[in-house]
């Protein structure tokens, strides 16, 4: 896929606010710090498309890329809740939920995974939660510029390994840096992909 345009269309805090569900969107989503607007910047190959922030947490509204005219790219808040108070933090909880059970036109969902640490147990049980609700996802390893091959593949395993406890099946996974450029052809050809069955199947339902 090539991005030809990528442009802002709005920020909210309400689901029932987000633009029609007429494209359809994929979502990106991670724990604070995970370089998630990074990630955004390098796909488009706008670097300042995402707004970038030393500070954890940056991101608190769902933000709408509308990219070559005929899909979404969303920017979902990032969990772990850096420096947010409880009733914000309940909130967040509630407009992800709402996000994830009203949007009929996400067709798929990135989860972000910082290559660097150990497996997080709110990025396990987060995971494990979009097992239950059948939401198809894939798993994103960020930040492996900054380890070896060996130590990324090495933490790659223990992740797939902490996943294995509760599935049988494990997600796609893709391994991408931001510096780099690795996984961009790869995430790009999977929503080339999804975007052709998605107009496929609302043609064939509309005719």
């Amino acid at each position: 896929m090539i991005i030809t345009t990528a442009k802002f269309i709005q920020s909210n805090t309400e689901v029932d606010k987000l633009p029609a569900q007429s494209l359809p969107e994929y979502a990106f989503i991670g724990r604070s710090n995970v370089g998630k607007s990074s990630l955004i910047n390098m796909l488009t190959g706008q670097k300042k498309l995402a707004k970038i922030s030393s500070k954890p947490g940056k991101t608190i509204t769902i933000n709408h890329f509308l990219i070559n005219e005929n899909w979404y790219l969303v920017d979902l808040p990032g969990y772990g809740f850096a420096k947010r108070s409880r009733t914000n933090r309940e909130k967040w909880v509630a407009m992800l939920q709402e996000y994830l059970e009203k949007r009929v036109n996400l067709v798929y969902l990135f989860v972000l995974i910082d290559s660097r640490i150990p497996p997080q147990t709110i990025d396990l049980e987060f995971i494990n939660d979009l097992g239950e609700i059948g939401l198809p996802f894939v798993v994103v390893f960020t930040k492996t510029d900054k380890l070896s091959k060996g130590m990324v593949s090495k933490q790659i395993t223990i992740f797939k390994n902490e996943l294995s406890k509760k599935w049988e099946d494990l997600p796609p996974f893709i391994v991408t840096s931001s510096e780099t450029g690795l996984g961009r052809e790869e995430i790009l050809a999977l929503i080339e992909s999804e975007n052709a069955r998605y107009y496929e199947e609302t043609t064939s339902t509309s005719s």
